[in-house]
């Protein structure tokens, strides 16, 4: 909610968005719409949902407007977005995934920043990264962002489960092209076991949690009691997962962390 007292929309001021669907899940505005308000910035972030058969169309228009600088992106657009930009960020162009948008008098440009983040703010919550053995359940947009920034953090190893492991391989061949001294191997959700017990920090990167009774994303009967949980869904704050892993007595990193160790190269870009 925007505080009145704070924060005063007028005709001047700039209009930003975070669009996803579902979109109760987003906290984008509550990051950025404080900083505005602190800053004295002109400006409002909404959040925007958009279905993914109408994200084209939206996007198209919004971009249009001469008083709307952006948006922020997340589950499900992030691939589908990158793909509408007139230009792409190194990390953009790398993964094939947008997390940041900027429009620029009708041009659509992107970046991603989601890996950046999430590796800032495990090394900022005092999670150790080097030599780690990272485990990475899940090979969407976000998957790879991430799994770029592990490429560069001083993991050892990173292994990626998913459902359909060919998209899993697709990250690891994209990390072997970038950084071919980075061991990174796909796996199949049926192999979990060996591979929870090895890791020093395992991830959620799915959907899984936004939603009361959502599976969880794998049992973590087996992980090593010094394994670090980490989600990056940001709300609910706590998901299912992470709550399981508390009750086996696990180190626990929640989502909010991703957004907000990005939050000031979000704005250098959005040119907040």
């Amino acid at each position: 909610m925007i505080d009145p007292v704070s924060m005063t929309i007028s005709g001047t001021t700039r209009l930003y968005g975070v669009i996803a669907d579902p979109i109760d899940h987003v906290r984008a505005p509550m990051v950025f719409n404080p900083v505005f308000a602190k800053d004295g910035v002109d400006a409002v972030m909404l959040p925007i949902h958009i279905r993914p058969d109408d994200l084209t169309e939206t996007i198209r228009s919004i971009s249009r407007m001469p008083n709307f600088g952006g948006v922020c992106v997340t589950i499900p657009h992030k691939m589908t977005m990158a793909a509408m930009c007139d230009e792409l960020g190194l990390a953009a162009r790398i993964t094939g995934a947008v997390n940041a948008v900027r429009f620029d008098d009708g041009r659509i440009i992107g970046d991603n920043f989601d890996g950046q983040g999430f590796v800032a703010g495990l090394e900022g919550e005092g999670v150790s990264l080097n030599g780690a053995n990272v485990l990475m359940i899940g090979a969407g947009g976000a998957a790879r962002a991430i799994a770029v920034a592990l490429a560069t953090s001083g993991a050892s190893r990173l292994t990626i489960a998913n459902r359909t492991e060919a998209k899993a391989a697709e990250i690891t061949t994209i990390l072997a092209d970038h950084f071919p001294e980075f061991e990174a191997q796909p796996l199949n959700m049926d192999a979990l076991p060996d591979a929870l017990a090895e890791a020093d920090i395992i991830i959620n990167t799915t959907s899984l949690g936004l939603h009361q009774g959502d599976a969880l994303p794998c049992a973590l009967k087996g992980a090593g009691q010094n394994a670090v949980i980490a989600d990056i869904i940001m709300i609910p704050p706590v998901t299912a997962w992470m709550a399981e892993a508390e009750k086996q007595g696990l180190r626990t990193h929640p989502g909010r962390h991703m957004l907000d160790y990005q939050r000031d190269l979000i704005a250098q870009f959005m040119r907040f």
